[in-house]
């Protein structure tokens, strides 16, 4: 624009320039309104967002959906979600209120399922829509349904480390009391983008362990609630394509699946807020190697073993901690009266007089480095190293019984 444009343009009357200002105050406003609307959503400022479609961020996502199964079915919702799950209060937990939410929602809820092995690694599964409704009715339906039906004929829930074995009774213990069932929903919630899927891993299916279902829906204050159904699973019982046949009509025909399952019908585990409910004892402890009972013993028999010998054990080691999943260990323990076993010095005398490497440092403790270690220690603590005196040969005993005393006098004097 030149000069003499500028000269031609009439200068504005005092009703025009009320009306611009009028116009430049409302433009001001809602920049500012728009600028706080993108301040307080991160994910607006965020160019990797990735979005799946066009519904809210914290709906449930259908992960029975092929697309669904990939990493970007997980949002920043979801994992604000995941952090949200482990904040729930335990102690307050309801199974019986739980049970009937679940039953108003069933239409709502969404799920994944993960297989995991003996490792407790998970891996991403994805299933045919025309499943959808069977792992609902197997995995959700099937242990609410037993809630709400067996609560009116005296079903009780009771804490596990303080029950054992009684009729109408299921069992509830802290989430974070079973280590393993912990670190599996932990890698699920935290680092699912880390999970390989199970497409990749298909010829390690006898390293199964378990199966676990996923359930998402909404909250009542718009936020999305999760809940987990575990069932063991036993790779000898699957039927692999290359040894079975399918009989279709009145002929047989290839197996067209590379591994089929007799999934269990049966209710074995739930993990809800943080609260992990038993329905079958033996089976929970099963998946989830999981005996409270002996751990306690075995935390009763590693005070008493620390309180009389001097140990020195390798770093980020504990007594308690190596007997952990260490049953034959435990056991063995469980058959001694540490109070009235050998005093340390003689145990000292008694691994050197078999050869044994058992190290001590210049403190006079014995030295512990891992499971081996820990083994001998046992083991002479049983007395279970023997010098034959018929071949002078050294001797670990597996197995023995003690004699009674001897009645009368030997048959040779």
């Amino acid at each position: 624009m030149n000069n003499d444009e500028l000269q031609t343009n009439p200068a504005p009357d005092a009703a025009d320039a009320a009306k611009i200002s009028d116009i430049v105050d409302e433009l001001n406003t809602a920049s500012s309104d728009l600028s706080n609307d993108n301040s307080s959503d991160p994910s607006s400022n965020d160019s990797n967002t990735l979005s799946t479609s066009d519904e809210p961020t914290d709906a449930p996502v259908d992960l029975s959906q092929g697309a669904n199964t990939t990493d970007a079915a997980r949002t920043d919702a979801d994992n604000m979600d995941d952090r949200e799950y482990h904040r729930a209060d335990s102690s307050s937990f309801d199974v019986f209120h739980w049970a009937n939410e679940i039953d108003e929602v069933k239409n709502n809820v969404s799920v994944e399922l993960f297989l995991f092995n003996k490792n407790y690694t998970p891996f991403r599964v994805r299933y045919s829509d025309a499943l959808t409704a069977s792992v609902k009715a197997m995995f959700m339906q099937e242990a609410t349904g037993y809630i709400i039906k067996e609560a009116d004929k005296g079903l009780e829930c009771r804490e596990y480390e303080k029950s054992d074995g009684e009729d109408k009774v299921i069992y509830r213990t802290k989430l974070s009391n079973v280590g393993r069932a912990e670190t599996l929903i932990h890698l699920i919630e935290h680092e699912y983008r880390n999970i390989d899927s199970w497409n990749d891993h298909v010829d390690e299916f006898k390293k199964v362990k378990g199966i676990l279902a996923k359930f998402s829906y909404p909250g009542n204050d718009g936020e999305t609630k999760v809940f987990y159904i575990a069932k063991g699973i036993s790779p000898s019982s699957a039927l692999k394509g290359g040894t079975s046949w399918e009989l279709n009509g009145e002929s047989f025909e290839p197996f067209s699946a590379e591994v089929a399952l007799k999934m269990p019908d049966d209710n074995q585990v739930a993990i809800i807020d943080g609260n992990v409910i038993i329905f079958n004892q033996s089976k929970f402890e099963s998946l989830f190697q999981y005996d409270y009972k002996s751990q306690v013993i075995a935390d009763a028999k590693a005070k008493e073993i620390t309180d009389k010998y001097k140990l020195s054990f390798a770093e980020g080691l504990t007594l308690n901690s190596l007997l952990q999943d260490r049953k034959p260990l435990v056991k063995k323990l469980q058959s001694l009266d540490i109070a009235e076993e050998m005093p340390q010095e003689k145990l000292i005398d008694y691994a050197d007089d078999m050869q044994l490497e058992l190290m001590t440092d210049d403190d006079g403790s014995i030295i512990i480095m891992d499971d081996k270690d820990l083994t001998m220690f046992i083991n002479l603590l049983s007395e279970d190293y023997f010098i034959s005196p018929v071949n002078g040969r050294r001797y670990e005993i597996k197995s023995k019984k003690l004699l009674s005393e001897p009645e009368g006098e030997p048959p040779r004097g």
